[in-house]
């Protein structure tokens, strides 16, 4: 008779203290559990500290940026990708990491897809594998592990070293991002310089142009990497990833939300009750580029411009959010101006919502040249 899951051995617990943002503090404090999954990837005691050094600086050198509250998921993210880069094309390797993270770290799959940048479902599809080609199963694999841990031990965290490296990795990544600026400006200095001495263009034509680089400049599209979190309004943590999944999660974990993006234009509605209101966010797709922004209805009769993420190589779906929570009386304004208490966001369908939801739409995406791509329906209502 198999054992119930209140019977599985766990990983031993590796609590450390709080430690706030102090980079030589998170080190000191996590340094011994970094080097026990890296020992456990690499079965090498060698490689393992080798593989957590070179984690170690480089979220040194960019410590600053690392969310305050995410710490963990980007040195965890940091620490595979080395290791799996190292061993590039071996599918064992990426079985093995699988395995670790689901076993020995005990993460979520939806987690370990994070940190792969690959779907959920082929996370799931490597563990079966890897499972399978043990020729075990999953509790005598936490056995294995647990023992291989526990004749781990971790030497002394080379804290000066790392904090060396990550100034010279610093120092370096400034130095090559200047280099490219430099690159960058040069040709238009040389323009600007031309055209300062044959007196430049119109008036009217540099005014067209500043105001067209007025809204660029402040535009709320942001493009980011596959898995990269972003904080939003009201405790959420939004993510994209390349295979068309979307995700906006409440800190409390209440859910997720998996949506494939379609060839057709148009953008989804959805509220989550979070402290202090209702947060508004939601998914556009089917756009020709990326949108020049999106508009969201208040409730109070205004509207605000959303915040955009979309996925770099793929600008033509995304999602939206407030950057605020909407309060619940702006909520109730809402479900009042579109008619949709009336029959509970029925009719699925298009032309059948009727002229009082067509003329009163809560989300409408325009495109970069200011037209109108898309608006929200009863239909796409997700509360």
């Amino acid at each position: 008779m198999p054992p119930t899951p209140d019977a599985l051995p766990v990983p031993p617990a590796h609590p450390a203290p709080p430690v706030g943002h102090d980079f030589a503090a998170y080190a000191r404090a996590h340094w011994p559990r970094l080097v026990v999954t890296a020992r456990l990837l690499t079965d090498d005691p060698g490689a393992a500290e080798e593989l957590v050094r070179r984690t170690l600086v480089r979220m040194c050198a960019r410590w600053r940026r690392v969310p305050r509250n995410d710490v963990d998921f980007h040195v965890r993210r940091c620490l595979v990708r080395i290791h799996l880069r190292r061993l590039r094309g071996r599918r064992a390797a990426r079985r093995r990491t699988v395995l670790v993270l689901r076993i020995w770290e005990g993460l979520p799959d939806a987690e370990i897809a994070q940190l792969l940048g690959c779907s959920v479902g082929a996370v799931r599809a490597c563990a079966r594998h890897a499972v399978k080609k043990s020729g075990s199963d999953a509790v005598r694999l936490r056995e294995v592990l647990t023992r291989a841990a526990g004749d781990v031990l971790p030497s002394e965290v080379p804290l000066a070293r790392l904090q060396a490296g990550g100034r010279v990795r610093r120092r370096r990544r400034l130095a090559v991002a200047a280099a490219v600026c430099a690159a960058l400006l040069a040709p238009v200095a040389v323009v600007a310089a031309d055209r300062l001495a044959s007196g430049g263009p119109g008036d009217g034509a540099s005014g067209d142009r500043a105001g067209t680089g007025g809204r660029g400049a402040t535009s709320p599209v942001r493009v980011v990497a596959p898995g990269e979190r972003v904080t939003a309004g009201g405790g959420v943590r939004m993510w994209l990833t390349a295979d068309g999944g979307h995700w906006s999660v409440p800190v409390r974990l209440r859910g997720d939300d998996d949506y494939r993006p379609s060839d057709e234009p148009g953008v989804s509605l959805r509220m989550d009750s979070v402290p202090g209101g209702f947060f508004l966010s939601g998914l556009f797709h089917g756009l020709d580029g990326e949108p020049g922004r999106v508009e969201v209805s208040t409730g109070d009769g205004g509207s605000t411009t959303a915040k955009v993420l979309v996925l770099a190589g793929a600008p033509g779906w995304g999602i939206w959010y407030a950057s605020t929570p909407l309060p619940g009386k702006n909520v109730e304004a809402l479900f009042a101006e579109d008619g949709s208490g009336d029959d509970g966001g029925g009719d699925r369908g298009g032309a059948g919502a009727g002229a009082g939801a067509g003329d009163r739409r809560i989300v409408t995406v325009y495109d970069a040249s200011g037209r109108v791509a898309a608006r929200s329906d009863r239909e796409w209502w997700r509360i």
